[in-house]
């Protein structure tokens, strides 16, 4: 099983280097002021994982500048997942809200429609 996600994961990978979206063209304060905002929005995430890259895509679309954070390879960003968001599934978006709390969201339609409600 390992061997067939590895090659699957690395194909995915491959056409999504091909295929790679085009993002929105901003005016440039414009864009600074959203890269200022999606500061507080971090992307916990596989490489190769299909949902994963679904979520990458649509941030690309939009020209967000979000933080990813390997939970696959890295153990403290695995960790902050497991402790903080209570699981390890991905994708997952750690937004932190004005009053410093923070939410986690998991699903990637949720954390699509979520940046195109809040960024597009």
């Amino acid at each position: 099983m390992f061997i067939i996600r590895k090659i699957v994961g690395s194909i995915l990978l491959f056409l999504n280097w091909v295929f790679t979206p085009s993002g929105l063209l901003r005016e440039s304060k414009l864009q600074s002021d959203i890269d200022t905002s999606t500061t507080k929005l971090k992307l916990y995430q596989f490489k190769s994982c299909p949902f994963c890259i679904k979520v990458r895509r649509a941030m690309k679309r939009m020209s967000l500048n979000i933080e990813t954070r390997d939970a696959k390879n890295n153990s403290t960003f695995r960790h902050e997942l497991e402790s903080e968001g209570g699981k390890i599934k991905v994708p997952c978006l750690k937004i932190e809200n004005s009053d410093g709390s923070f939410n986690w969201l998991y699903e990637s339609s949720e954390i699509i429609e979520y940046l195109k409600i809040n960024y597009c």
